[in-house]
């Protein structure tokens, strides 16, 4: 049965001639475009193979890292004239890098249940600083838990022993416990944190975290999240800090990703506001910004950048006061800023690949197009003589003629008139296919169809028709992949137009 199958299929029996039956267990094939030509198919291999080794090696080591720099721009706002008096032309504002802080940690598979991640971390404060490394081990018990034990040694503060373990406790419920020990030159920290979570629904989770240590808190919060919407309310009751948070982010149904959103926190260190949006700028790039808006805080401006699982943060601390320039200047500042960006890098980088891409697809199928170019004219002078006989057949009924039909690329918007429409005649395809006066198409792409062939690789395509019906014109547009059916009242062209 493995044999009749492959052998009845060209493209597989291309693939199994090429690669035996290791090659027909690599996925990716359902998108490769049949009766491809044994050269396409091997590269067509060799970039799935190349794919599926990176996403292995992805899952395997699962990379993160984070790189925050922390900005001073408070002298742009909160600017002493008297420290600047006697410096010609008044000075210019000081800005500067006042932290950082850089992490990354890694994953190696020891067996099928144990797991080793290393990490480590770095910050500077104000010319002061210090750095950690960790390593934990992890195993899984069982599908309902696992179990991790964390060593940790650093310059500031002092060798870390831990341990975290996760368990499932019913269907909807599960816990997590976290303990640890803190070895400085002033003695012991203990700490434990405890925190139990429920689904509530199927898109409202209930968690509640009790923590014993240095800070000792219990926080409970709420977390709804659904296709279009996420919200979250928390409350803590802690020393030194105690609180009631409330947030909200929309998401919008577009190929961006575009996210906004907006928070209030209000507790014994003050208020603070929060607004801001994200946006994907890239197959796997998320830009987002973040005004600050605080008391006793002040004003903050916040950006970040998400890379694949790298992760790039940029706090700016604008003024320690409210002042309204620089919460205006922190609105319009970044949407000015990623607007220009957009227009004059994002958008003709993204541009310039994509024609690039094209370039090379077209290059490597034009072989092939060629060959189906040749078969669709010689598919249509096999249909001239039964065309003859429909036409003849439905102008005796009054009934559908095609006028003329076109199938591929129109351009039709004036922004883009400097490029050249990419269309082949299918008239006589189209009449071919009528029966009983009516046309249908179903949602299938054209270039299958019998006389059709892809006249642009890669770009979207269309088919117009002009036709006439009971001695009326008609016209339609259609996309390719969309259903047509013809005639229809909704396509006739008014006498006046």
């Amino acid at each position: 049965m493995f044999l009749a199958v492959v052998l009845s299929d060209p493209q597989l029996r291309a693939i199994y001639d090429i690669y035996g039956k290791r090659g027909l267990d690599v996925e990716g094939w359902e998108v490769v475009e049949r009766k491809r030509t044994p050269v396409e198919i091997r590269e067509e291999f060799e970039r799935l193979q190349r794919e599926r080794e990176e996403r292995r090696l992805q899952q395997r080591t699962n990379p993160k890292g984070m790189i925050s720099v922390g900005v001073d721009a408070t002298d742009l706002f909160d600017r002493y004239e008297e420290d600047y008096k006697d410096l010609p032309g008044g000075g210019f504002p000081h800005v500067e890098i006042n932290k950082m802080h850089i992490s990354q940690s890694i994953e190696a598979p020891l067996t099928t249940t144990d797991t080793a991640v290393l990490s480590g971390s770095l910050s500077t404060h104000n010319g002061n600083g210090g750095g950690n490394i960790n390593l934990a081990l992890r195993r899984v018990t069982s599908a309902k838990g696992w179990g991790e034990v964390e060593f940790g040694a650093g310059d500031s503060h002092g060798p870390l022993l831990g341990m975290k373990i996760f368990r499932n406790l019913t269907a909807r419920c599960f816990v997590t416990a976290q303990c640890g020990l803190q070895f400085s030159s002033r003695g012991v920290r203990p700490g434990c944190t405890t925190v139990l979570a429920r689904h509530l629904d199927k898109n409202t989770m209930g968690y509640l975290q009790w923590r014993w240590g240095t800070q000792s808190s219990m926080n409970t919060s709420i977390v709804r999240d659904t296709k279009t919407s996420h919200f979250t309310f928390a409350m803590q009751l802690g020393i030194p800090h105690s609180f009631m948070m409330m947030s909200y982010q929309y998401k919008f149904q577009d190929d961006e990703q575009t996210k906004v959103k907006g928070s209030i926190k209000s507790g014994f260190f003050g208020t603070v506001v929060e607004y801001g949006a994200e946006r994907k700028i890239s197959r796997h790039s998320v830009l987002g910004a973040t005004v600050s808006v605080g008391v006793p805080q002040g004003v903050s401006l916040k950006i970040k950048l998400n890379r694949a699982s790298q992760t790039y943060f940029f706090p700016i601390h604008l003024t320690d006061q409210l002042l309204p320039s620089a919460v205006f200047y922190a609105t319009v500042g970044p949407l000015i800023f990623y607007l220009a960006i957009q227009r004059l890098i994002i958008r003709p980088y993204v541009r310039a690949q994509q024609e690039q891409d094209l370039e090379k697809h077209r290059e490597s199928s034009a072989s092939d197009i060629a060959r189906k170019k040749q078969e669709a004219e010689s598919a249509v002078l096999l249909m001239q003589e039964s065309v003859r006989r429909i036409i003849e057949t439905e102008e005796s009924r009054m009934g559908l003629i095609i006028l003329n039909a076109w199938y591929g690329k129109f351009v039709t918007d004036n922004s883009r008139r400097h490029e050249r429409a990419k269309v082949i005649d299918v008239s006589v395809p189209l009449q071919c296919l009528v029966k009983d006066s009516k046309l249908i198409l179903t949602e299938a792409t054209k270039t299958g169809l019998p006389g059709f062939y892809d006249p642009c690789v890669g770009e979207e395509k269309s088919l117009k028709v002009l036709y006439q019906f009971r001695g009326v014109m008609h016209q339609v547009l259609s996309p390719d992949g969309e259903a047509l059916r013809i005639p229809k009242q909704s396509h006739r062209i008014d006498a006046d137009t």
